[in-house]
């Protein structure tokens, strides 16, 4: 199922999230200018490797080696990661951000981030394959989302070939269904550890809990937002969602 858009009406332009894209793909094809030896000693540079954090030679890192909490939410593998990544924030970014603010909404993403990368790390100490990407940090967007927005619907496509299907679903039951679909994996990488690459199912468990933790530190006061609110609660009284709207 992926994402297409989603029910809250907005009142600003989302200069945050549109920067952030921005320099994801700015970074992304910084990396594909790079030769091979040296897009390698880029990303273990720049991309989190946990076993650098918890060996005794922990002592010999230097301030660049723990930017690398923050400095991995901007790199990417592949091509599709970035557009699955930087979609998913365009998404669920604008109304996180417009509810929030810009300013707020920078800080909770590196924040949401940041508890993304040590959960990880955590639940990864042994291992030193380099992890990169933003999914993390967008966890964090999702998981601040579904708890300001429960209610709001988003417009779900099933790409099945030649007849794809288009239906809504609540923000929570997405939320739902993703977190199980995090979970499940994360729990039995703890079970059976793997020596290879793969999704970081941990940073996006850690990116989703702190996005909910964060919010009522990031959330406005409700008389900077009553018109906002007012305006999404008569969008979703209407329980009906014309096509031209998506």
């Amino acid at each position: 199922m992926i994402p297409l858009r989603d029910s809250p009406l907005r009142r600003n332009k989302s200069r945050i999230t549109t920067g952030l894209i921005i320099v994801n793909v700015v970074i992304f094809f910084f990396q594909s200018l790079l030769f091979p030896n040296e897009l390698r000693a880029f990303i273990v540079q720049f991309a989190l490797v946990p076993q650098k954090f918890f060996s005794p030679d922990r002592l010999n890192l230097n301030v660049l080696d723990y930017l690398s909490f923050i400095t991995n939410m901007f790199l990417h593998g592949s091509l599709l990661h970035l557009i699955s990544n930087m979609w998913t924030l365009w998404i669920f970014g604008p109304s996180v951000e417009d509810r929030i603010g810009g300013g707020r909404f920078l800080m909770f993403y590196l924040l949401a981030g940041l508890g993304a990368s040590w959960t990880h790390a955590f639940f990864n100490q042994s291992s030193a394959i380099p992890t990169l990407g933003a999914s993390g940090a967008i966890s964090g967007v999702l998981g601040c989302y579904v708890r300001l927005f429960p209610k709001s619907q988003i417009l779900m496509i099933l790409p099945i070939p030649f007849l794809p299907i288009f239906f809504p679903i609540s923000a929570l039951s997405y939320a739902i269904f993703w977190l199980i679909s995090q979970v499940v994996p994360a729990v039995m990488e703890l079970l059976y550890p793997r020596q290879e690459g793969g999704v970081a199912w941990w940073a996006h468990v850690g990116g989703f809990v702190a996005g909910w933790y964060l919010v009522p530190i990031f959330n406005r006061k409700k008389r900077a937002r009553t018109l906002f609110i007012d305006r999404e609660e008569d969008w979703l009284n209407r329980r009906y969602y014309p096509p031209q709207r998506w």
